[in-house]
């Protein structure tokens, strides 16, 4: 329900119902998180950090295209930004609120730890 809540703070912010519309691009968004690399990768980039595919991939231990197939996702469903900085694309969240998602998922797991 807390994020939820997160999700309908952050796409409208007003004190109504939310319409069908609403509701759906808050299901894709939490369609889009819904998947343990996705969740580990948000982990990596809450509070603000911005890292590139190399550097998420090395520290997740995955596979450089599995990487950038899942930050494709989030990117393409409006959880995560990016932006190229010469032959590197730096990723990050879009929204500060979207760390309090992270934050409820880990509570939600009791795996609230900081990746470091």
């Amino acid at each position: 329900m807390y994020i939820f809540v997160s999700l309908y703070l952050l796409l409208w912010k007003k004190k109504t119902i939310p319409d069908i519309e609403k509701l759906k691009i808050a299901a894709g968004i939490l369609k889009s998180i819904a998947h343990p690399m996705r969740i580990a990768i948000l982990n990596l980039l809450k509070g603000g950090k911005k890292m590139t595919v190399t550097e998420i991939q090395e520290l997740l231990g995955i596979e450089q295209a599995s990487t950038s197939h899942h930050l494709g996702i989030l990117r393409d469903r409006g959880v995560l930004s990016s932006r190229r900085d010469g032959k590197n694309t730096w990723y990050y969240l879009k929204n500060d609120i979207l760390n309090q998602v992270v934050d409820c998922v880990n509570r939600c797991t009791c795996t609230d730890q900081d990746p470091e």
